[in-house]
């Protein structure tokens, strides 16, 4: 193995547990990458290789004794700052918590590292999660390793940056209106957004109660599966999610694509989308049909509709957290986002309580529109990655527009509560990534990770690697 931080999740934890490879030397090949890469993405907000290493060599110990703390034993990763772990300080890419030391940890988060992971520290994120691009005043602005001038994604933009370096096997990320599947279609990785209920949120940050979902960023689907199997399922800590039998994800990436049915919107999703977008789209379909798949068309309900009530509640429930910042604390929030936490106090009740009357009947309806397909194949924003530079409007009386016209096909999957994957489909005339989302049934992460695991065993996309900047 010449770079052995270009093996995905999957192939590294099977490395490690045959001894094939060791905790320190995988966990030393991402410290090396991350030395070279990180002056070009800051990628991280903070690095522990003393650390990082000290644990490699003690699961390396344990290993030879025959002791295995679980399926990603000596496994390095980081995840995005905003996951509490006890005792460790943690940002949210704010000057406000710059020394927010949590004393509870993020049940998510805890379970990855039950699993036996090495931590390697934290990942770059926009300010509280509250923002689709990747800029953040307080720490600098997170770079895309395709092309450093554009934008990396956000709000989980260090996790899609550094998945794709190769600098971490895997991260977790947040998505409460695209934060996963934004970084995933601008850096060219496999992101999951679950089902509300489906992963615990406790001790994860919190943006809006009505719509955060835990989610990962990984190379493959199959890379999603493992950490789903052992994030998923019930927490007394967290009323929301959802008890029972969970599926055997793993297994469910085995499938192929023969005899599902994937459905593409008739209008919205495939209104004004580059040209790039449109020659994926054909390009996916094309793909789909030759690995057995049926593709047939699907009227969907106003989407746009489904766009405003997430935004009221988006805009409602953030103001809410952050009311108590607002009154002691304005000057430290960075223009855009302490924008956008107060535009949500002109949303009236009446408003927000019709957004939540309405999320039931919009998902019935959606539902009922989707009865004949297995999935819903959709582009994640309508064009690839933009530039840093143009994105970058602050507070401007224009942000909203900009940023509404970057989330427009990610925001309804969130008020409706559904899973979503991304994976990459193609790469634009330029060089950059292009993903697509895979929209699901509520609690149908097994189906979406089969066509994602087909689809990538029928493809390369998911394989490519940036080179670093010269």
């Amino acid at each position: 193995m010449t770079d052995i931080a270009t093996l995905s999740l999957t192939e590294i934890a099977a490395a490690i547990a045959n001894r094939q490879v060791s905790s320190r030397e995988a966990t030393q090949a991402c410290l090396d990458r991350i030395a070279d890469w990180q002056p070009h993405l800051n990628a991280f907000i903070a690095l522990e290789p003393d650390e990082a290493l000290k644990a490699a060599d003690a699961a390396d110990a344990a290993l030879a004794k025959g002791e295995s703390a679980g399926p990603l034993h000596g496994v390095p990763l980081a995840h995005k700052d905003m996951f509490y772990e006890a005792g460790k300080v943690c940002t949210c890419g704010t000057e406000i918590r710059r020394s927010f030391v949590p004393d509870t940890s993020s049940t998510a988060l805890a379970r990855i590292k039950a699993a036996g992971t090495v931590r390697l520290g934290t990942l770059h994120m926009v300010e509280f999660a509250f923002g689709p691009t990747g800029h953040n005043v307080h720490y600098g602005d997170c770079h895309n390793p395709w092309n450093v001038a554009h934008a990396p994604g956000g709000s989980s933009s260090g996790s899609g940056a550094a998945v794709a370096a190769r600098l971490t096997f895997a991260a977790l990320g947040s998505d409460t209106g695209g934060s996963v599947r934004m970084p995933a279609h601008f850096c060219g990785v496999t992101g999951l957004k679950t089902t509300v209920g489906r992963v615990s949120r406790f001790g994860a940050m919190p943006l809006s109660h009505s719509l955060d979902t835990v989610g990962t960023l990984t190379r493959t689907a199959e890379d999603a599966a493992l950490l789903l199997g052992l994030m998923a399922g019930a927490d007394p800590a967290d009323p929301t999610t959802i008890g029972g039998d969970l599926p055997d994800y793993l297994a469910a990436t085995k499938g192929g694509l023969a005899g599902l049915t994937i459905g593409i919107p008739d209008s919205f999703y495939v209104d004004d989308i580059s040209s790039d977008t449109a020659a994926a789209m054909d390009a996916t379909i094309a793909t789909l049909v030759r690995e057995g798949a049926n593709v047939v068309r699907v009227s969907l309900p106003d989407q746009r509709q489904l766009s405003a009530a997430a935004q009221v509640l988006l805009g409602v429930e953030a103001s809410a957290i952050h009311l108590p910042w607002l009154r002691e604390r304005p000057q430290d929030y960075g223009a855009q986002v302490r924008a956008r936490v107060e535009n949500g106090h002109a949303f009236s009740g009446v408003a927000y309580l019709e957004a939540l009357r309405w999320r039931g009947p919009a998902l019935a309806a959606h539902l009922a529109a989707v009865t004949e397909v297995d999935a819903v194949l959709a582009p994640v924003c309508p064009a690839p990655s933009p530039t840093l530079a143009e994105t970058d409007v602050g507070g401007s009386f224009n942000a909203e527009a900009v940023i509404q016209g970057i989330t427009r096909f990610t925001r309804p999957v969130n008020y409706l509560g559904l899973p979503a994957l991304v994976v990459p489909v193609a790469r634009a005339a330029s060089g950059l990534p292009v993903g697509f989302q895979f929209i699901g049934r509520p609690f149908a992460e097994d189906v979406l990770l089969r066509i994602g695991a087909g689809f990538q065993r029928a493809t390369d996309f998911h394989l490519a690697t940036p080179e670093l900047p010269a």
